[in-house]
C-alpha cells in the first residue's frame, strides 16, 4: 500500500490508539472457532451483550445484525445455513425443487409445527408471510422477492413459487429474514404492532422488550424440539461500549458478548474464565454516500445539490485519500481484513483478481480530480457515525485520512436505531454503513445497489447495475455467475458510491461457563443448543 512518507494524517492516527503496540495478524487470536460441543445441563437465564439497540422485531422489516442475532433463537426459516456455510432445511422438510424451466420452484414444508401462539404452521402459513415480505409497503425484503410473481399452498404442507424469471439465489434468500415464517393469526390481531407481539417457531418465544434495556425470550414449549432447549430464558441486553461488555462479561452480570472489538478480543484473551468464538464474515463495512436518496427508501432517486452527489470525481477522491491497510492496523488491530467490493471471499461466487484488488491510496490523484471537478477546497461533509468508541475510532482516522487531499469531514456521532432512521430518510452527506452478508452474491448486492431497492439508502440508480443485477439472479452456470459479479463488483466501484472499507471477523466473547454456542459465517450468536456447563 503506498502512501505519504511521514504523513501528518497517519502520525495523528498512530497517537490515536498507540499504533507502536499494534500486532497485525488476525491468526494470533487462534484459528476459526464456530462451536462449543461440551455437554450442558438444563435451566437457567443466559445473557446476550448486542453491540445495538435491534430495530423492529418484525422479520419483513427489520434490517439490523443484532435483530437478526434475536431472530435466530425465536423466528426460524424454510432454510438455514451450518457451519460448512451449507443451506439446510430447517421448516421445510427438504429442499426446494425447480421445473425445466427455472419458473416454478416447489417447497415442502415440515408437519407438526406450532407457532408460539400455539396455532399450527402450515402451507398456508408460509404463503401468507411469503406475501407479506413481498408486498408490504415499508418492507425490506421486497428487493429479494420481487421475481416471485405467484405464491399458492397446492397442498396441506406444499408451497408452490411461481417466478417472473429463473432466481438463482431463491434457496439462499429462503435461509433469511425472507424465509422467516409468521403465525397469521398474530399478524392478524395486530398488524401493524406485530413487532410488539411476534409470533413464530422457535427455540425462545418473545416474552418482553424494554426499549434500549432488553429483549427477553422464554423457553417455547411449543417448539418441535422442545426437549433439546436447556435454558429457560435468553436476554438481550444493548451495550454499545465494548469495554463495558467485556467487564460485565468479567463480573458474570452478562455470559455472552457479540461483536466484541478486536480491542476486547486481545484483553479477553488474558481471561482464564473466558472464551473466543470466531469465524469468517460473508458481509463488508464502509462509508456510504448519498447521491439520490431525496425522498427516502423505495422512492425515485432525485438531484442533491453537493460535491459528492453531483460529481464522482469528487466521490473517487474521497475514496483515494482512505488507506484500507492502514484502518485496519490502526482501528481494528490488523484483525480485520481491507476490502473494496461486496462479495466475501467466503461467498459462493467470489470474483478473484483483479476484481478484488483494492486502490492504493494516492492523495495527488485526489487533489488532482478535485481540481477536475472544479469544486471549492476545502469539500465540506458530514459522516454519520454510530455511538460505540470503535466507530469514533473509524470516524477520526477518515477524518485526519481525508483531510490531507482536501475534504473537510465533520462526524455526527448518532444512535444507532436513529441513525437508520436518517439514513433511510436521506437525511445525511456520508455514514458508516456496513452488511453481515449472504452466501449468495444477489444478498450483498441487490437489495443495496439496484435502482429503488428495498435497503438502497444511497439513491444510486445506474441501469449497467441493474442490468447486471439481473443476469446475476437468472445464469445458473457457476463460471459465469463469477464473471457477471466480476463486472458488477468492477462497475459498483466505478460508482464510488458505496465505499467498502474492510471486512470483519465475527468475534464472540463468552463465559467458560456456558456451553452448545454456534457462530457461523452469518455472523449470528446461535444458543438453541446452549446451556450452563454440568
Amino acid at each position: 500500500m503506498r502512501r505519504t512518507a511521514v504523513a501528518p494524517a497517519a502520525v495523528a492516527l498512530m497517537a490515536l490508539t498507540g499504533c507502536s503496540s499494534l500486532q497485525t495478524s488476525a491468526t494470533e487470536v487462534g484459528g476459526v472457532r464456530m462451536t462449543d460441543e461440551r455437554p450442558v445441563r438444563d435451566g437457567g437465564t443466559l445473557t446476550v451483550a448486542l453491540n445495538a439497540d435491534p430495530d423492529k422485531l418484525d422479520p419483513t422489516l427489520a434490517q439490523t445484525l443484532v435483530g437478526r442475532t434475536v431472530f435466530s433463537s425465536m423466528c426460524e426459516k424454510l432454510y438455514d445455513i451450518d457451519q460448512h456455510g451449507t443451506v439446510v432445511p430447517q421448516l421445510a422438510a427438504a429442499l426446494p425443487t425447480t421445473s425445466a424451466d427455472g419458473r416454478t420452484v416447489t417447497v415442502p414444508v415440515r408437519k407438526g409445527l406450532t407457532f408460539s401462539d400455539g396455532t399450527a404452521l402450515d402451507a398456508r402459513a408460509v404463503v401468507t408471510s411469503l406475501l407479506r415480505h413481498r408486498d408490504l409497503p415499508g418492507s425490506a425484503r421486497g428487493t429479494e422477492l420481487a421475481p416471485l410473481r405467484a405464491v399458492a399452498a397446492t397442498g396441506p404442507y406444499t408451497v408452490k413459487l411461481t417466478l417472473q424469471q429463473p432466481y438463482v439465489p431463491l434457496t439462499g434468500v429462503l435461509a433469511d429474514r425472507s424465509g422467516m415464517v409468521m403465525s397469521p393469526t398474530a399478524l392478524k390481531k395486530y398488524g401493524k404492532d406485530f413487532t410488539n407481539h411476534p409470533s413464530c417457531v422457535g427455540p425462545f418465544r418473545f416474552a418482553e422488550r424494554v426499549g434500549g434495556d432488553r429483549i427477553v425470550l422464554a423457553r417455547d414449549p411449543h417448539y418441535y424440539d422442545a426437549d433439546r432447549v436447556h435454558l429457560d430464558r435468553v436476554v438481550f441486553k444493548p451495550i454499545p461500549d465494548g469495554n463495558v461488555r467485556l467487564a460485565n462479561l468479567r463480573s458474570g452480570d452478562i455470559q455472552i458478548g457479540d461483536q466484541m472489538s478486536p480491542v476486547d478480543v486481545r484483553s479477553a484473551l488474558t481471561e482464564p474464565k473466558l472464551q473466543l468464538f470466531n469465524s469468517p464474515s460473508l458481509g463488508y463495512q464502509g462509508i456510504g454516500l448519498n447521491v439520490g436518496n431525496v425522498k427516502g427508501l423505495g422512492e425515485k432517486p432525485g438531484r442533491i445539490d453537493t460535491p459528492i452527489a453531483r460529481d464522482v470525481r469528487v466521490r473517487e477522491a474521497f475514496e483515494l485519500s482512505l488507506d484500507r491497510a492502514l484502518i485496519n492496523k490502526v482501528v481494528y488491530q490488523g484483525m480485520y481484513e481491507p476490502a473494496c467490493g461486496p462479495l466475501s471471499p467466503q461467498s459462493a461466487i467470489a470474483p478473484g483478481e483483479p476484481a478484488s484488488r483494492c486502490p492504493q491510496r494516492d492523495i495527488d490523484k485526489a487533489k488532482r480530480l478535485l481540481r477536475e471537478a472544479g469544486v471549492s477546497v476545502p469539500v465540506a461533509m458530514e459522516l454519520k457515525v454510530s455511538t460505540t468508541p470503535e466507530q469514533s475510532r473509524l470516524g477520526q482516522v477518515v477524518q485526519a485520512m481525508a483531510k490531507e487531499a482536501g475534504f473537510a469531514v465533520t462526524l455526527r456521532p448518532t444512535e444507532y436505531a436513529t441513525l437508520l432512521d436518517e439514513t433511510d430518510a436521506g437525511r445525511y452527506d456520508a455514514f458508516t454503513s456496513g452488511w453481515s452478508g449472504r452466501l449468495d452474491p444477489d444478498g450483498n448486492i441487490a437489495s443495496f445497489l439496484r435502482t429503488q431497492g428495498a435497503m438502497n439508502a444511497y439513491g444510486l440508480s445506474d441501469p449497467d447495475i441493474d442490468r447486471l443485477v439481473e443476469r446475476g439472479r437468472t445464469e445458473a452456470d457457476p463460471a459465469e455467475r463469477t464473471r457477471i459479479y466480476a463486472e458488477l463488483t468492477r462497475r459498483v466501484r466505478a460508482e464510488h458510491t458505496l465505499i467498502y472499507l474492510y471486512r470483519q471477523k465475527n468475534y464472540v466473547v463468552a463465559s467458560t461457563s456456558v456451553a452448545g454456542v454456534r457462530v457461523y459465517g452469518d455472523g449470528l450468536v446461535r444458543v438453541r443448543t446452549a446451556g450452563y456447563t454440568r
